[in-house]
């Protein structure tokens, strides 16, 4: 045959056979160890920056909140800006998110603001200003701007194409190149604000959660496998199989790790959470993360939730809706657990 397709295919089926052998030959506490250690080492290690100091940039009083915003740093010679919504009447140490947006035009969108800042009056669009109904029920959120969109953008993408929508392409490319993926730049940058969230002292640092939607769902795993502090997980339109979702339907590179489908699936991968809570959200017609690839990624995921005991730690909703959040049950659901 002259076309890939099924030698494509028979590659696919191989790994995962080799996967189950894994499985079942190795010893599971050990395999969860040794597979959160090679899902840190795919997407690459970057050197820390430990001399920046996070600086104030402003401090706005809003509806029920305050929204903050820090400037922060993961790695030397580059900085980031961090929403941080604090409700009004925090007392004490609280529980907190850390929030991830997707692809779009970065943390603003999550938080309310339009691309220039300006308050968003109109219905939100499919990140739904989660961040914001967040803090409306009682947790301090940070939602940092996740590199490669919005005012991330490079600006060698910017002088091509003023509107560029992203820099995954570029950033992709050259981090690959160079031994990284954009992935380990965004989960490193990620843990830097869940680590600025955790030392805040309006912050619990045992009741710290996340949720991320889309890409930044990619990002929030990868970030809560690798971060045993982060108590709570939210994942909304990402959870799926490799083949039935990045493989099927085209993504974005940044989806792409070199070497991935080599260890594990990706539900296996997610259920590295485990025993910690999870929830997983999808809409029944989101068109690139598809119902069928997240029911048979989130049975796998139970299986390995009951596996550990701990089949009580996660909650499924599949809502009636495209590639968006819902938050019908996880909102409420990510502040039980973490008040619990």
């Amino acid at each position: 045959m002259w076309n890939g397709d099924s030698y494509l295919e028979r590659l696919y089926e191989e790994a995962i056979s080799r996967h189950r052998k894994r499985s079942t030959q190795e010893i599971q506490n050990e395999r969860k160890i040794k597979l959160k250690a090679t899902l840190g080492d795919l997407i690459g290690h970057f050197e820390p920056n430990i001399k920046h100091t996070p600086k104030v940039l402003e401090r706005v009083q809003c509806d029920g909140y305050t929204r903050e915003r820090v400037e922060l740093s993961a790695t030397p010679e580059l900085t980031f800006a961090a929403y941080v919504l604090i409700p009004n009447d925090a007392k004490g140490p609280m529980p907190s998110v850390l929030a991830l947006h997707g692809h779009g035009y970065g943390s603003r969108e999550i938080v309310g603001l339009l691309k220039d800042g300006s308050p968003d009056l109109a219905e939100p669009g499919i990140h739904q200003h989660f961040a914001v109904q967040l803090v409306k029920r009682g947790m301090v959120v940070i939602a940092p701007d996740v590199i490669g969109f919005g005012e991330r953008r490079l600006l060698a993408d910017l002088a091509r194409n003023p509107d560029a929508p992203s820099s995954c392409f570029t950033l992709s490319t050259k981090l690959m190149m160079l031994g990284k993926t954009l992935t380990g730049l965004r989960v490193t940058e990620a843990l830097k604000a869940f680590d600025h969230l955790s030392s805040r002292p309006e912050v619990d640092e045992d009741r710290i959660g996340l949720m991320g939607f889309s890409g930044g769902g990619l990002i929030g795993f990868a970030a809560s496998v690798l971060e045993a502090r982060i108590h709570a997980t939210v994942l909304t339109g990402f959870t799926n199989t490799v083949k039935e979702s990045i493989f099927a339907v085209p993504h974005c590179i940044d989806n792409y790790t070199p070497g991935l489908l080599v260890h594990a699936e990706l539900p296996e991968l997610i259920g590295l959470i485990a025993p910690r809570p999870l929830f997983l959200e999808s809409g029944v017609q989101d068109p690139i993360f598809p119902v069928a690839g997240f029911r048979k990624a989130a049975a796998e995921i139970q299986a390995i939730y009951e596996a550990e005991g701990a089949g009580d730690k996660l909650e499924i909703d599949v809502f009636p809706g495209r590639h968006e959040i819902s938050g019908r049950l996880a909102y409420d659901w990510l502040k039980r657990t973490l008040c619990m």
